[in-house]
């Protein structure tokens, strides 16, 4: 007995310190980055997952339409085997790829079906948040291996979410009609939250997602995020993309006008957790969910570019930026892994860390590296 004792004594001390390896930050003191990314599941057949695990991505980001996925009102809106539901089948296979190759899988819960909102359009708020509630918690039981949850994206800006009446101008407070969509989307918020909380205490919460602009500034955005009785809702990490100008560094001066970029980080965390942080509750960290950076010229989604090896001088800035914040920094993410094909009619987009025809940039290798 005292040999079974010692032995299983020797290999508790092993298992602790192999736990403390696999949990200590770099040898420079920097905590670990979490890596996300937005990306095309397969490419001609052909899973992309390969690539991911190379680049070293720790979460896979996928999105659901509520609207493409119940446009019939469901008899029981937390059963995920209602017959209303048309469940994607590519986000089966993410999770699938995802499990296989070692990464988590973060889910984006977006859009309302007529039926829930009134409206035709997908980025129109429903008029019941209990109504979003259900879905996610259904959502939830039909991805019960899912751990990441993501409500709605940049929710901000017209574009993507509605009723919204936009910021005339990023330095002034908000009036009564403007403060409606930040506090609409918080009843949202704070639904979801206990939906997906229900399903699993382990469901993490990613909610505000706003960007380094939109119709409401993103400082402005989580100040007036409330709840009808003052409170802020309930999230477990602040969703923020942060697209920048210039490259990502903390010793930059401030964005200005209300604008968040990568540099401004710091500061928009103090922010955040100044207006969001409910009494209790430990620091929230930002989820860097989308980053991306264009090399060329005819880019569709910027009115800049860069040159390729700028591309990655600003992929190390930004990982630098976020190992400096540690853990107000939770994961940073990309978003585009291939450019598309140039088309000398339009513009497309072109801040993939691969070209269209599959070489990798150096900013692939910059993101690899972390």
């Amino acid at each position: 007995m005292r040999g079974t004792s010692s032995l299983a004594a020797a290999l508790l001390a092993l298992a602790v310190v192999v736990l403390a390896l696999l949990i200590s930050p770099p040898a420079d003191g920097s905590p670990p980055v979490r890596k996300a990314f937005w990306g095309p599941t397969s490419v001609r057949g052909l899973s992309q997952f390969p690539i991911y695990h190379d680049l070293g991505v720790d979460i896979f980001q996928v999105a659901i339409n509520w609207q493409t996925t119940a446009p019939t009102r469901p008899r029981h809106p937390t059963d995920p085997s209602d017959r209303a539901y048309l469940w994607p089948r590519r986000i089966d296979y993410a999770v699938e790829q995802a499990r296989r190759y070692g990464m988590g899988v973060l889910i984006m819960l977006v859009g309302s079906p007529k039926w829930a909102s009134g409206h035709t359009a997908w980025q129109f708020a429903p008029r019941r948040a209990r109504d979003f509630a259900f879905f996610a918690r259904a959502a939830a039981r039909r991805y019960p291996n899912v751990r990441y949850w993501m409500i709605w994206g940049e929710p901000s800006r017209v574009g993507t979410f509605r009723p919204i009446t936009p910021q005339l101008s990023f330095g002034l407070p908000l009036v009564p009609k403007q403060q409606q969509a930040p506090r609409r989307y918080a009843r949202l918020l704070d639904a979801a939250y206990g939906a997906l909380k229900a399903v699993s205490p382990r469901n993490l919460v990613i909610g505000g997602n706003s960007f380094t602009g939109g119709d409401i500034s993103p400082i402005s955005w989580a100040q007036y995020m409330r709840l009808p009785d003052g409170r802020p809702p309930r999230m477990d990490m602040y969703g923020h993309n942060p697209f920048s100008y210039r490259r990502p560094d903390l010793a930059n001066p401030p964005s200005g006008a209300g604008t968040v970029d990568f540099s401004d980080l710091g500061r928009f965390s103090a922010h955040v957790n100044r207006y969001l942080r409910r009494p209790g509750q430990p620091r929230i960290p930002l989820f860097l969910s989308e980053f991306t950076v264009p090399t060329v010229r005819t880019d569709i989604e910027f009115n800049f570019y860069v040159p390729l090896e700028k591309q990655s001088s600003w992929v190390r800035g930004a990982f630098r930026v976020a190992r400096t914040l540690g853990h107000r920094i939770y994961a940073l993410g990309w978003i585009h892994l291939y450019d598309q094909k140039p088309n000398p009619k339009h513009a497309v987009v072109e801040g993939g860390l691969l070209t269209w025809d599959h070489r990798k940039k150096p900013g692939y290798f910059a993101f690899q590296r972390g």
